[in-house]
């Protein structure tokens, strides 16, 4: 359709129809389009347009969430002012989820890796750097706290710095006399 959404019939505007009929109606695009506010006169292409030309280049607004401004910019009619906007409300919508998820805190204790994983996955899986957190249990694998060890990338290490190894105390645990080894992955001296 030409002449812009404000030219369409009311019913297919994705404002009004979020109003009439709830935000589950509308399309990733559809949301993205309210985001935009209006489209690009120069290049012709409504705010939907553009919705639709970011969902087709990034697939999903998980990948959408992960791209950089400058990436985002690359669809012909997004500029900075859009790119930031659809960035800032994709992560809005991340701070909520987080805020929501259960605070790591509120287990009484973990007992498995899977239940350790099923709760940082959430917390950490659209970071864009690698994080190295420890999380600090007593005896019974009750939390006592939690700390970020280290931050970086693949260019390094941006906090913290120092490499970090597993290490053996030989006095605390003896080898494993039956296999006549020290049990795997204790090892006292650092990788290579």
């Amino acid at each position: 359709m030409s002449g812009g959404i404000k030219c369409w019939p009311e019913a297919e505007r994705p404002r009004e129809k979020l109003m009439q009929r709830g935000v589950s109606a509308l399309s990733d695009a559809e949301l993205l389009a309210l985001i935009l506010r209006c489209g690009d006169a120069a290049c012709g292409r409504s705010a939907l347009d553009l919705g639709r030309d970011l969902m087709l280049r990034f697939k999903s607004l998980r990948c959408l969430a992960d791209a950089s401004c400058s990436e985002i910019q690359q669809v012909k009619g997004i500029g900075p002012a859009k790119a930031t906007c659809v960035l800032a409300s994709l992560d809005l919508a991340r701070r909520i989820r987080d805020k929501e998820g259960r605070p790591i805190e509120s287990f009484t204790r973990f007992t498995s890796a899977s239940q350790v994983f099923e709760h940082l996955n959430h917390e950490f899986r659209d970071r864009h750097k690698e994080q190295f957190l420890a999380l600090l249990l007593d005896g019974k694998n009750r939390i006592i706290s939690r700390a970020l060890i280290s931050e970086g990338s693949a260019r390094g290490v941006q906090r913290g710095g120092a490499p970090v190894g597993g290490g053996h105390d030989p006095a605390a645990q003896p080898p494993d006399r039956r296999s006549g080894s020290e049990p795997r992955g204790c090892r006292g001296d650092a990788p290579p």
